[in-house]
């Protein structure tokens, strides 16, 4: 059976509250009865409620990281980024991952407002309501991963245009003329601007020609569909660029295993996040770099300081990183390009 508080106080011999001082190291108990009372602690093995605690209190040491997709990589070092920082100043941080599903994220919500969490960073699903629920319960709220236009509303993000620019730009430097964007939903902001960038790349080359294959999902096996139709086209582009690293890799594995086209001699690769297995596929896959991490850091950083942070943007700029997928350099030699 589980001692209660109650348990401690019987065996020290003290009341409830002198327990209750004890435990918030109050300097109105005196040490030896602070000693009595630890001792009826480690003997019982009670283990004090933090969260009652808390929520009697009104207040909270837990974050919450709303999510995507928990298991892209990308996320997961949002998810490390944001839980290194948080533990710094005493915080701990929940992770929930909607796939996308703006009910999904309402649930999330509620369950977080029930808990009052000191705040929530959130990447937002198409059509959520995610924001409007968390000012109603007075929940300091950070956006992250795409910019907003909710002057009240903080957020931290890329920019994502540029990155799908340059990852064009790239591409036609090397002589591409045919290039096909696969990604989706375009629901999502970041695929959206992703989209803008290399758009806005390819009219600067009027002989350039661009192909949109929108997706349902960003997933590795939504690659390799979405490759092995363009691969049985009667003109197969010659580069692809995947809205995020797991459809480019998946778009390589289908061209390798399903074709016995090269990459990138036949058709060239870039990706989007620059994940760790990027740098360890195959044919080591090019990708436009997003800081994840400090992403992740940035948001608690916010998060913390909710009053001071109201309405403020950050805006980190994202980087090519060349590899031989998309006919840059070897891994050993993989250069990132401002």
């Amino acid at each position: 059976m589980t001692a209660s508080v109650r348990d401690v106080a019987s065996l020290a011999g003290v009341s409830v509250g002198t327990v209750s001082n004890v435990l918030n190291a109050r300097p109105s108990v005196s040490p030896s009865v602070a000693e009595r009372v630890h001792a009826a602690i480690a003997e019982l093995g009670y283990v004090p409620n933090a969260a009652a605690r808390q929520l009697r209190a009104g207040q909270s040491r837990t974050l919450a990281l709303v999510v995507l997709d928990v298991t892209n990589p990308f996320f997961a070092e949002v998810a490390r980024g944001a839980e290194d920082r948080a533990a710094e100043s005493g915080y701990v941080v929940l992770v929930g991952s909607t796939q996308h599903d703006a009910e999904r994220e309402s649930a999330y919500i509620d369950q977080f407002r029930q808990q009052r969490v000191a705040g929530v960073a959130l990447a937002l699903a198409p059509g959520g309501t995610a924001i409007d629920d968390l000012r109603a319960a007075g929940i300091p709220a950070v956006q992250v991963g795409a910019t907003t236009s909710d002057p009240d509303l903080p957020s931290v993000s890329v920019d994502d245009v540029r990155g799908g620019e340059v990852a064009a730009a790239h591409l036609l430097s090397q002589g591409r003329r045919t290039l096909t964007f696969i990604g989706g939903p375009l629901t999502i902001p970041q695929v959206r601007d992703r989209l803008a960038g290399v758009r806005r790349a390819i009219t600067e080359h009027p002989s350039a020609r661009l192909e949109v294959v929108e997706l349902d999902e960003m997933t590795v096996a939504a690659g390799r569909a979405a490759a092995s139709d363009l691969l049985r086209a009667d003109a197969r582009p010659d580069a692809v660029i995947g809205a995020n690293d797991l459809l480019a890799l998946g778009a390589l594995h289908a061209i390798t295993a399903e074709s016995s086209l090269r990459v990138p001699t036949d058709i060239a690769l870039v990706g989007y996040d620059d994940i760790d297995f990027a740098a360890t596929a195959i044919v080591p896959l090019s990708s436009v770099r997003q800081p994840a991490r400090a992403l992740g850091q940035r948001a608690v950083d916010i998060l913390l300081n909710a009053q001071r942070d109201s309405g403020h943007h950050v805006v980190f700029q994202p980087e090519l990183v060349v590899r031989a997928s998309s006919g840059g350099v070897a891994l050993s030699d993989a250069r990132p390009v401002p």
